[in-house]
């Protein structure tokens, strides 16, 4: 499998005294589900944000998709993000709008201004939202406002959206942060389906480890800004997870040599 995504010496320091990422470096392949894992302030959400452009990295080179993405003009930025599903931890959805509406939303970014400000789609556009809506369990929910939904339902709504993009990654930055273990675990379990059988590359932020353990094919630890551990789950140490999360790691200790929590297709 060829690398989809290349991280190479990338760091962002926020005015003089804030270094939030430094000289990080990683790839991930086509296909690949990987989780970024660490304590709050690692820098997860800054390196997530440097992948697509919502922010600019100070130094270093990400290349998605054999392009340069530092260098690219707007015009050519709006293209690559097409094919960049972004996921967030709070939705980012227009709540007043039906579920469909929302997920319809995906099309924007291949639309032009005056056709998107009018809601104007096609009626493949629109089949294509339905089947992602019913493989998400959503079709009931299908012209329900969302802001009747729950907060699971919300964040399968979000991934809905993602994937009418026809997306080639989906980033998500934390998506589960804000769930019920049981609405993270349908979360979780449609992103691993996602990657799976659709093969779509997802590069997940997570604070919880045993959810990273069961998932992911690789992690990536971020501690205050640097790659401290990119391997496989299955060999993740305590001492790894001490290396990540520093002081927090005696909360998070867990049994790594269980098996059940390092066998991503248990549960």
């Amino acid at each position: 499998m060829t690398a989809l995504l290349e991280v190479k010496d990338v760091s962002k320091q926020y005015g003089s005294d804030t270094l939030a990422l430094a000289n990080i470096s990683f790839s991930v392949k086509e296909g690949e589900f990987v989780s970024v894992i660490g304590p709050s302030g690692a820098g997860k959400s800054t390196l997530l944000r440097c992948i697509n452009r919502m922010i600019d990295a100070s130094s270093g080179t990400i290349t998605f998709d054999g392009v340069n993405v530092p260098t690219l003009n707007k015009r050519e930025l709006r293209r690559l993000r097409t094919k960049i599903g972004m996921i967030f931890q709070h939705y980012n959805l227009v709540n007043r709008l039906s579920v469909m509406e929302n997920v319809l939303h995906g099309r924007l970014g291949f639309k032009s201004t005056v056709a998107g400000a009018l809601g104007i789609y096609t009626e493949a556009e629109k089949q294509q939202a339905v089947e992602i809506l019913s493989i998400l369990g959503l079709s009931e929910q299908m012209y329900k406002r969302c802001d009747q939904l729950s907060g699971g339902q919300k964040q399968r709504v979000g991934i809905g959206r993602a994937l009418l993009q026809n997306p080639k990654m989906l980033l998500c930055d934390e998506p589960i942060a804000s769930l019920d273990p049981n609405a993270s675990k349908i979360i979780m379990d449609h992103l691993q389906n996602i990657s799976s059988s659709m093969g779509i590359t997802v590069l997940i932020n997570l604070h919880q480890v045993e959810i990273a353990l069961k998932y992911s094919d690789r992690i990536i630890g971020v501690s205050r800004g640097e790659v401290v551990y990119n391997g496989s789950p299955d060999k993740m140490t305590n001492e790894d997870i001490v290396r990540i999360y520093g002081s927090e790691a005696e909360t998070l200790m867990i049994d790594v040599g269980d098996k059940d929590v390092g066998d991503k297709n248990a549960g």
